[in-house]
């Protein structure tokens, strides 16, 4: 008679198909509609790799969230190398970059966005890790702001920040494919334009 057990798999290995089904799962379909054993049956491996890799739903939420953080952040830092030392240009690239990402019909919205929703607790550990997130990225834009030479660069971040979640919302109550999704980059221009002066903008470094 045959074994219907999985073959254990290697701890490094293990872990990697773990966060790779909850990536997919959690993304796809939210956190608490997720069980532990969907993702086991995602991953194909035995339940107790599982908890020995994460000794909690939550840990493994966690970890999935560093993960998500881990790839926007190498998104930014693309969108930034595109255009060095040029924020109004890079500022453009990064919108220009999120109007492709949310045009695709895999596209639900932001992450961490999604998951704020499921943990309205400001002292759960997994709302802690999303709010540290949304206040590196609003520092990320406030240089980026600053360095434009923005007259008020503090009220441009929190516009860009709102801008961008914007895009993240309509992209799932409108579809991805609607066309203010791809009016974005045209939009960002005309607001840094409008920031700092057209003139002073294209020569800030």
């Amino acid at each position: 008679m045959t074994s219907k057990k999985r073959a254990r798999v290697p701890r490094g290995q293990a872990q990697e198909k773990i966060l790779q089904a909850a990536d997919e799962l959690f993304y796809q379909e939210g956190i608490h509609a997720v069980s532990v054993d969907a993702i086991v049956e995602r991953a194909g491996i035995n339940k107790m790799s599982v908890y020995r890799q994460f000794s909690s739903k939550t840990d493994l939420v966690i970890a999935y969230l560093k993960k998500k953080q881990a790839a926007f952040w190498q998104e930014w830092e693309e969108s930034m190398a595109r255009h060095p030392d040029r924020p109004r240009e890079q500022l453009v690239q990064f919108f220009a970059d999120l109007a492709d990402r949310a045009s695709s019909q895999e596209f639900r919205g932001c992450c961490f966005l999604n998951v704020a929703v499921e943990f309205p607790d400001p002292a759960h550990p997994v709302r802690e890790l999303v709010c540290a997130h949304q206040k590196r990225i609003f520092d990320a834009f406030l240089e980026r702001t600053v360095a434009l030479g923005a007259d008020n660069p503090r009220e441009l971040a929190y516009t860009l920040i709102l801008l961008m979640k914007g895009t993240h919302a309509d992209s799932q109550t409108y579809g991805t494919d609607n066309a203010a999704i791809q009016l974005l980059p045209s939009i960002v221009e005309k607001l840094l334009a409008a920031a700092v002066g057209a003139d002073a903008g294209a020569d800030s470094k």
